[in-house]
């Protein structure tokens, strides 16, 4: 046995390796140590320039662990620790390895990669081949979700869909079959609680139980964040990127949360590219569309929009009380004995319209208050029982804010908006914020009428009918009172 000195690689590997005989010499050591020693002095040569090329990050990552086996007929072949890390500095380095060459007086038409054997592979490669062994392990064994825990209760079954989710149900349905990936990735997005984790996870279930065969890798940005540090902090970079680049699909939750980390974003880049580039499925969600995240990466922004983006919208009431609807069948079977008079379902879902979580959570609260004081479960018990919900949920918007902000919508004067003028340019956008100061505020109509000029209750009532008339047939107009009921609720 001998150590390998003066190998540009000997600072990684600092490896002994055993004298072989020249295939091509029959044993003349001599001539095979002679051209050894060219080759290594011209990949030395190519190493020091490759750092100004390619950055010390990738340098150190992606060109220090190479080892050069031999450099002749036209090919320098590398052996690489595993055979990810040989596809990926093909794919993204090779080209500079044979420019290098060429400058430094070798020049090569070809560029291999070989996985090398387990007695001379360094011993920073080990770590990786294990990690990659763990990781599928894990991915392989009963449970083929990894990361995140799932909720068992979020799946599609238990999905109350409405017009404000259908496109997004639709888009995770097709996801969740498992099928050729047709679009990537699919970013599903939306305020707090409108069923963006619920979509997720009803995903990861459905590819559990339909596709045991595929690799689903679930998490929240802030989990890939940490494990990603993590693999920082010990050194095991390969064995994270190796796992994450061995997924069929790959879901990430609330990505919102690595804007602003740079090695994160980085890091997320390298890994979208590499699983797009497998044509591997990429699930996504955030608390906003792309282009709203603020620090986040132009590059990621643009992938991110490359696939089917998808608003889940805030829920109206029909959409609450079918929710509320969904969830009393349960708990009437949990509370057995208990009973609930007309209209408390429809005062809930109209007055509880901050998200799905606070909804759910106040019926949960009905039901066990009930059976503790054994009363009905009515209007009075709702009062009683949720006055800090009801008044956290009361809007405190202002009709003046909603007016200035469709105002600023429509590009009309406000001035305008409560004025006596009829053109259509003028009255649509008075109806909208009359329709919106009936939604989102308590104020009566006939208060609404006094801040819009001193209208009647009347011509309030009219408005606010013929915005929901329009809403049903014109989609425009519909996603115009959407975005507006966001902006206002934010």
């Amino acid at each position: 046995m001998r150590c390998r000195q003066g190998w540009p690689g000997n600072r990684v590997y600092g490896v002994c390796v055993r004298n072989k005989p020249d295939r091509e010499t029959g044993g003349d050591g001599h001539k095979n140590n002679r051209s050894k020693r060219m080759t290594n002095e011209t990949w030395g040569q190519v190493r020091e320039e490759l750092i100004k090329r390619v950055g010390k990050n990738n340098y150190t990552t992606w060109i220090e662990p190479l080892r050069l086996s031999h450099l002749k007929n036209g090919v320098a072949s590398f052996e690489v620790p595993t055979t990810f890390f040989g596809d990926w500095v093909s794919r993204n380095f090779a080209d500079h390895i044979r420019g290098e060459l060429a400058v430094a007086g070798s020049p090569v038409e070809r560029v291999e990669f070989t996985v090398g054997a387990v007695s001379d592979r360094a011993p920073a490669a080990r770590p990786a081949a294990r990690a990659a062994k763990t990781a599928r392990a894990r991915l392989d064994g009963v449970d083929e979700v990894t990361g995140a825990q799932l909720e068992q209760r979020f799946t599609f079954d238990n999905f109350v869909v409405g017009k404000p989710n259908e496109l997004a149900h639709a888009a995770a349905r097709r996801v969740a079959e498992g099928g050729p990936v047709t679009f990537n990735p699919l970013f599903l997005y939306g305020g707090v609680g409108l069923g963006k984790t619920h979509l997720m996870h009803a995903i990861a279930h459905e590819l559990k139980f339909s596709r045991p065969d595929l690799h689903v890798l679930y998490l929240s940005a802030e989990q890939f964040m940490y494990r990603f540090v993590q693999a920082l902090r010990d050194r095991q970079i390969m064995d994270f990127k190796e796992l994450f680049r061995s997924v069929d699909v790959l879901m990430v939750d609330d990505v919102q949360f690595i804007a602003g980390k740079d090695s994160t974003q980085e890091e997320f880049f390298h890994t979208f590219n590499a699983l797009v580039d497998q044509n591997k499925q990429i699930v996504i969600s955030a608390d906003r569309a792309p282009g709203e995240i603020k620090d986040l990466e132009e590059r990621i922004r643009s992938r991110l929009q490359c696939g089917l983006v998808v608003d889940l919208h805030p829920t109206d009431y029909e959409l609450r009380l079918g929710i509320l609807q969904a969830k009393l069948e349960h708990y009437s079977n949990q509370y057995r004995g208990l009973t609930m008079a007309p209209g408390v379902l429809e005062f809930l879902a109209h007055r509880i319209t901050t998200n799905v979580r606070v909804l759910e959570g106040a019926l949960m609260r009905l039901f066990a208050f009930a059976s503790l004081v054994g009363r009905e479960i009515n209007l009075d018990l709702v009062q009683e029982c949720l006055s800090d919900i009801l008044r956290s949920s009361e809007k405190r918007l202002t009709i003046e804010e909603i007016q200035r902000k469709v105002a600023e919508h429509y590009n009309v004067r406000l001035s305008d908006m409560i004025g006596p003028k009829r053109l259509r340019t003028i009255a649509r956008p008075r109806q909208v914020a009359m329709y919106l100061s009936k939604q989102m505020t308590s104020r009566s109509l006939p208060e609404i009428g006094r801040r819009f000029g001193g209208r009647d209750h009347t011509t309030i009532m009219h408005g606010v009918r013929k915005i929901e008339e329009l809403m049903a047939a014109d989609g425009q107009l519909a996603d115009d009172v959407q975005l507006l009921k966001r902006l206002l609720q934010s």
